[in-house]
């Protein structure tokens, strides 16, 4: 008879956690700061996410991987086109409206790269 052993608590630092959950960790609240995550904390927090995580997804600042998406663009795009810290939503569709050459530059180079993923998926 095999002894059942004691399951571990999957815990992260709550730097991943945000990033997991796509928001800055800098905005997050100091007691979220302060702690670890647990993953059962983490899906939690997914399924149910409290008030400051529902604003900071909606209002932001938001790190630059959901800048690039939200954009149509790549992190790299985001960096030659002179972004390089967070961005609010409101700022985000400031630049949408503006439209400025950097981003329809990158977002054709983003779309030629996509339509070559899939050219080379399909082979």
């Amino acid at each position: 008879m095999t002894a059942s052993k004691q399951k571990s608590v999957q815990t992260m630092k709550p730097e991943t956690a945000a990033k997991k959950l796509g928001v800055l960790f800098s905005a997050t609240p100091a007691e979220f700061q302060a702690g670890v995550v647990s993953r059962d904390e983490l899906n939690e927090l997914q399924s149910k996410p409290p008030a400051w995580l529902t604003d900071l997804r909606r209002n932001g600042p938001h790190p630059k991987q959901v800048i690039a998406a939200k954009l149509g663009v790549s992190i790299s795009g985001l960096i030659r086109g002179g972004i390089t810290g967070p961005l609010t939503t409101a700022e985000i569709e400031a630049l949408k409206a503006d439209n400025p050459e950097w981003l329809e530059r990158e977002r054709s180079i983003q779309a030629e790269t996509r339509k070559e993923a899939v050219r080379l998926k399909q082979r």
